[in-house]
Formats: C-alpha cells, structure tokens, sequence
C-alpha cells in the first residue's frame, strides 16, 4: 500500500519543511502539495533537516480534489467537528480501519488542512472519513507539523503480515463499491448531498474488506433485478 500526505495550502515554509523531516523519519516519501509554493522556499529547506528530496520530489496540484484522483482511500483531519460529517474518529483508530480494509486499497491519502483555518467543508466532504488527534486540552492547538508527525508515527506502525503470498487481491473493490452504491441510490431515488445520502456513503467507507465483499454480493443481485446496467 502506498500512503500520500497531503497539504492544503500550507502558508508557513518551516511546517511545510518540517513536515517533510517528519515523514521522511516514519519511513514514507510521498508528499503532495495543493496550491502552494512554500516548499519551495529556503525556510523550508532548513527544517527539512536531510529530507530535501522530499520537498524535491513533492507533486503540486491546483486542488484537492485533483490531488485525490488516484487515491482508493482519503482520510481527512480536523481540529474540531464539523456538520458536514457524523463520525469523527481519533488518530488512534486509524490504523485498525485502515487494516480492516486489507487488499481493497492501493493508495491510501492523509489531509491536512491550512494552518489557520484547516480543511473547508467542501474539501472535508471530498474525504472518505475524518479524523483527529485525542488532546487532553483545546489550547493551544498543534501546528501542522506536529499533526503531521503524530500521523507519520501512527501510520508507521500498521502491519499487513496476514496478507500471504499468493492471496488474491482486488485494489479497485473499495472504488468499485463506492460507484455501485452511488449508483444504485440515485436509481432509487435518494439525491447527492442530502443527508441521508452523505450518511449511508460516510458509513460504507470504513466497512472492512469482508463486509466489502458481502455489500459488492449484494449489489451485483440487486443490478440483475433492475433488468438493465445501470453501472455503465
């Protein structure tokens, strides 16, 4: 599984550089920038600290949405809650939905937000599930690149040992779903971005890669009943 931090728009170059030093450290070397020219910056050179070719190597993109595109699984992150999503998980549950999901996902994101003002709701809303970190206080809050590092650390620890060699993996199951689901319920008459529609999508999103399986069995019967593909 490749895993990709992205930033939004990150306005500081020293977060941006020591952002990079953090994921570097954890083992990864994946980073994607949104609308920014931060890491490009000598500020963020200097933070970096040895970890130079990741700001190097960092792809730009004009939006989120456009940085996600090949992305199986977006996990956002917030400081506090917002309507625009019913479940929050902590950071310290991450690695258990992520695990959950086993062969279903190839590429896997992780967003963070700006440093003042975070994701917006349009942006949250582009996310599978969202996420944050467990603080004993509101104040002060972490700056981004101690976000970042906690995450890093965090993600550093997942496992995929029970996946034996010769086991038959379908990365595009998770992707699969999502579209069939979509589908299935404007056929049926629940309009996007109502609430109930945003919920039964929020929910399907951390199903684990049995219960992947099972929803995808149920679908594939209900696409016969229609009498017609409607997938296409």
């Amino acid at each position: 599984m490749q895993i990709h931090f992205i930033l939004v728009e990150p306005a500081v170059p020293e977060n941006v550089g020591a952002a990079a030093r953090a994921i570097k450290t954890m083992g990864f070397s994946s980073l994607r920038l949104v609308n920014t020219k931060a890491h490009l910056d000598e500020k963020a050179s200097w933070l970096a600290h040895a970890s130079n070719e990741i700001l190097e190597n960092a792809k730009e993109f004009v939006s989120l949405q456009e940085a996600t595109q090949d992305i199986n699984w977006v996990i956002g992150t917030s400081a506090k809650k917002r309507r625009v999503n019913e479940d929050y998980y902590p950071s310290t549950k991450v690695n258990e939905l992520i695990q959950a999901k086993a062969n279903t996902i190839k590429n896997l994101a992780i967003v963070f937000g700006r440093e003042e003002s975070g994701l917006t709701n349009d942006e949250l809303k582009l996310c599978d599930i969202v996420t944050s970190i467990p603080m004993k206080t509101t104040y002060p809050s972490l700056n981004l690149a101690q976000s970042v590092m906690i995450y890093a650390y965090t993600l550093s620890m997942l496992s995929f040992e029970d996946n034996k060699p010769g086991r038959e993996t379908n990365q595009s199951e998770l992707n699969v779903l999502k579209t069939k689901t979509e589908q299935i319920l404007n056929k049926i008459g629940f309009e996007e971005n109502t609430a109930i529609y945003n919920r039964i999508m929020e929910r399907l999103m951390i199903l684990g890669e049995t219960d992947i399986h099972l929803v995808l069995s149920i679908e594939n019967k209900i696409h016969k009943c229609f009498k017609k593909d409607i997938f296409k």
